[in-house]
């Protein structure tokens, strides 16, 4: 599928909040949509929401990410969400990948995320991009949640 992965404008941010609320994530965290559209126009705000669309200009998919969120110093991929119909075709790791080449000043040779024990699927395609667990919070975001914080170390040489 061809997509072309670009900073969100103002008006995706609504797009963007309906694939979150189809998301398990969404369900769970962001079910009050003023409290999604919120947290999305800060990341437009501050130039940290990205999205991925179609020929057509159809949103598909989208990701939050803080180039200095660990420690004001590491990538940090906050939020990473695909349209319900749309996964399993290669957005996921599109979004990823342009994560990785753009989130950083190509200094940093480390990239983190966090990922919730209910998320299986994203836990995998986590892994298999390298990502590996490095740290475990219980009840970080919510009582009776577990969250893996996940980290991929790269080769600065590779960039």
């Amino acid at each position: 599928m061809n997509i072309v992965i670009k900073e969100a404008e103002e008006k995706h941010v609504i797009f963007c909040v309906n694939i979150l609320q189809n998301t398990g994530l969404g369900t769970i965290y962001f079910s009050n949509y003023q409290k999604a559209a919120d947290l999305l126009l800060h990341a437009l705000a501050q130039r940290e929401l990205f999205v991925a669309l179609n020929d057509h200009g159809d949103c598909l998919g989208f990701m939050y990410f803080m180039p200095k969120g660990v420690f004001g110093s590491y990538p940090y991929l906050h939020i990473l969400a695909v349209k319900e119909e749309c996964r399993n075709l290669g957005i996921g790791k599109q979004l990823i990948k342009y994560f990785e080449e753009n989130s950083s000043d190509y200094s940093s040779t480390k990239y983190f995320l966090t990922v919730d024990d209910f998320n299986q699927q994203a836990r995998k395609l986590y892994e298999s991009l390298g990502y590996q667990c490095v740290g475990k919070l219980k009840d970080f975001y919510k009582s009776g949640i577990t969250s893996y914080i996940m980290m991929k170390a790269t080769n600065n040489n590779s960039k």
